[in-house]
């Protein structure tokens, strides 16, 4: 027995050096390849060959490790071989986990929503702590290839399988088209390209690894794509440190930095000039109001206001900028009633956004800021909702995280239960390295622009700012309300999902700072999105097709179907990215609701009580599911604007609760049917509890 096990622990070992070499031999040639970059842009080079060589380089490190390790093997395509070292695949799960809701999404709404944006910290953080207590060490006992493979073979029958699978599939589709949308975004920032080719280029990047060599491909991809990632989100952090008058050690600490923003955002609350802007554009509110009482006569007023205006501008001499802008307006006008109304509706919500203090941004370290627990009755009842929204919003994550296949599956990958409990604490270690650096990020970038861009003249705004306000105006742009000359903060538009991207800008670092950042972005994008749509093709080759409809198909065949998947499905996800839905970060929380309503109970209860079955745990998905996903569907904007609804739903908001946090009740519903259809089917049909008891034991009793 000794004699046999030291050689192969001595191979194990011999591989994690090799292991060690190599990764550390990429980050070195990462830090040459930006030191490189950094000298080229300093001769002069053209900054759009040096964002070309960011994307074609990240991109062709990523190719050449998914061709290397290709598969064909089922074991190695579906989890890898099972002998993945914990440390590896904690790093491969943090990849995979930092998707770009993390990277360019957690700074992006903590700049927005100051202590509200904890919220998605907190949450995803804490869910990890419930995937190492209660559920990865578990499932990595039964040896199984996917969720619905574990929801198969704890409950039997064929209806948890499917219906797991089904969960699956609508939960990564969600989030992936999330991903999607921020590699668009990233491509968009990086090549100057339009959002919807960014998104079909950049795809070619997700199928490299994922069609090639199934998980093993993906997990050795994801380790170097979580070193790219970290190191891009870093080095801002540090680089905007430096720049602050105090030590660096403590600018990262951000305390001082914080209670600056803190002053400045007092001081701007009570400036005239804001105030003014704030008038404006609640009289534009009130304008666009009257127009969505009758569109059509809107449209023909808005129509003949802007040529006159752009007569105007030019008779009077005035600065071609402006003339650029009436007369892009002019184009830009709707030509039907729907597109008319949308636009309207748009702007309003713009409008109401601006009229507000700060432009609608929430004071970064006031806990609640919109509501006052010591104000009037309509502040209190605010500051309870945001209070509750808050704690719902975590509670969602959290479940989310818990049951998210394609975090559950990376799991799968190690050799037995306490790799898998070591290889979350990694997990834990490797997120929580970014999560502790997003505040600090959020509020340097705010200080940034509130000393940096408020007050200035618009004749000296940057030309990225100009750039953005032609280019993609929903995401960062400007507006000189008042006419006077000066960029006050209600005329300035900075959306939740470019605040990271446009670090690099705001802070006047150097272009290949921002590249990097772009780059570590798409990483993100990258590693998630693979690790979704492999999720998909597993459940569907591996659970449907040979689960259910042909399980005596060779193992070759299903890896076929799997790959062939792979491919409908990123372009299925990719068109749907190109409709830009929602913003990242709202798109992702509503995948974890997705997830914790579908799949947290039938997991948990199948794991820690022997008396659920698979009537119960049918009843339990299909009733979390319709629940969450009805409650979307009538509240989110996107879902009303594609059903066709022309007002806001706000009256089925249950308790005033986010469509984000849709989870709450879907996870209610969920528990509701797995105890008690299990309970009275137990009870009526008295079904034989023997197979499902020997699953347990072996789960709890290895």
């Amino acid at each position: 027995m000794s004699g046999k096990s030291e050689p192969a622990s001595g191979r194990a070992a011999g591989g994690v050096w090799r292991l060690h070499f190599r990764y550390q031999a990429f980050t070195v040639g990462l830090c040459l390849f930006v030191l490189a970059m950094a000298g080229v842009e300093q001769l002069g080079l053209p900054h759009s060959w040096i964002a070309t060589a960011f994307l074609a380089a990240t991109l062709f490190v990523y190719a050449a490790i998914g061709f290397w390790t290709r598969t064909s093997n089922e074991l190695e395509y579906y989890v890898a071989g099972r002998n993945v070292p914990a440390i590896y695949n904690g790093m491969a799960t943090a990849a995979d986990w930092m998707s770009v809701a993390s990277f360019i999404g957690t700074a992006g709404v903590l700049y927005v929503q100051g202590f509200g944006g904890l919220a998605y910290v907190i949450g995803w953080t804490g869910g990890y702590c419930l995937v190492a207590l209660l559920l990865a060490p578990y499932m990595r006992r039964l040896s199984v290839y996917t969720v619905a493979d574990f929801l198969g073979q704890r409950y039997g029958g064929i209806s948890p399988r499917l219906i797991g699978a089904l969960a699956t599939v609508v939960v990564s589709f969600v989030y992936v088209v999330a991903q999607l949308y921020g590699v668009g975004l990233i491509a968009s920032y990086l090549l100057g390209m339009s959002f919807e080719v960014g998104i079909f280029i950049a795809l070619g990047g997700v199928l490299v690894c994922s069609f090639l060599g199934g998980m093993r491909s993906v997990t050795w991809t994801q380790v170097a794509q979580y070193i790219v990632l970290i190191v891009a989100y870093l080095v801002p952090l540090a680089w905007l440190s430096l720049k602050q008058p105090e030590p660096p050690a403590l600018a990262l600490g951000y305390g001082s930095v914080l209670a600056h923003v803190g002053e400045r955002e007092r001081e701007l609350q009570t400036d005239p000039r804001e105030l003014e802007v704030i008038g404006l554009w609640q009289a534009r509110a009130e304008a666009t109001r009257a127009k969505l009482a009758d569109v059509p006569a809107a449209m023909t007023r808005d129509a003949r206001e802007l040529a006159d205006e752009v007569a105007r501008l030019r008779a009077e001499g005035a600065p071609l900028l402006q003339i650029q802008q009436a007369q892009r307006r002019l184009r830009t006008l709707p030509q039907t009633q729907q597109q008319a109304r949308e636009r309207y509706e748009r702007e309003l919500a713009q409008a109401e956004q601006h009229a507000q203090p700060l432009a609608g941004l929430a004071p970064q370290a006031l806990p609640f800021a919109r509501g006052d627990p010591a104000g009037d009755a309509a502040q209190r009842e605010r500051y309870q909702s945001e209070r509750l929204n808050f704690t719902a919003l975590v509670f969602c994550l959290m479940l989310g995280t818990a049951a998210m296949p394609h975090v559950l599956v990376r799991y799968q990958t190690v050799s037995s239960a306490s790799a898998a409990r070591r290889s979350v604490a990694w997990s834990l270690f490797f997120i929580i390295v970014l999560y502790l650096a997003a505040p600090a990020l959020a509020v340097l970038i705010k200080a940034e622009v509130f000393d940096g861009l408020v007050g200035q003249p618009l004749s000296q705004l940057p030309t990225w700012l100009r750039r953005w306000t032609r280019r993609d105006p929903e995401q960062a742009s400007f507006e000189d309300v008042n006419g006077d000359g000066v960029l006050q903060l209600g005329e300035l538009h900075l959306g939740s999902d470019v605040i990271v991207l446009l670090a690099s800008e705001i802070g006047r670092l150097p272009a290949v700072v921002g590249y990097l950042v772009a780059a570590g972005g798409l990483a993100a994008a990258l590693s998630t999105a693979d690790g979704l749509l492999l999720a998909i093709a597993a459940v569907l080759s591996h659970d449907v097709y040979r689960g259910v409809l042909d399980p005596r198909a060779p193992a070759m065949r299903g890896i076929i179907i799997a790959k062939s998947l792979v491919l409908l499905v990123a372009v299925s996800a990719a068109m749907a990215a190109s409709l830009r839905p929602e913003n990242v970060v709202t798109l992702v929380a509503a995948a974890f609701s997705i997830a914790a309503s579908a799949l947290f109970a039938p997991l948990v209860l199948g794991i820690f009580w022997r008396g659920a079955n698979r009537f119960g745990a049918a009843a339990g998905m299909l009733a979390g599911l319709a629940v969450c996903l009805w409650y979307l569907a009538v509240n989110l904007h996107w879902s009303r604007r594609w059903l066709g609804v022309q007002t806001p739903l706000v009256d089925t908001r249950w308790w005033g609760l986010e469509p984000t946090a849709a989870g709450v009740f879907g996870v209610a519903a969920s528990f509701a049917g797995v105890l008690l259809v299990s309970g009275l089917t137990n009870r009526l049909l008295r079904p034989d509890r023997a197979p499902t008891d020997r699953v347990v034991d072996r789960m709890r009793r290895p």
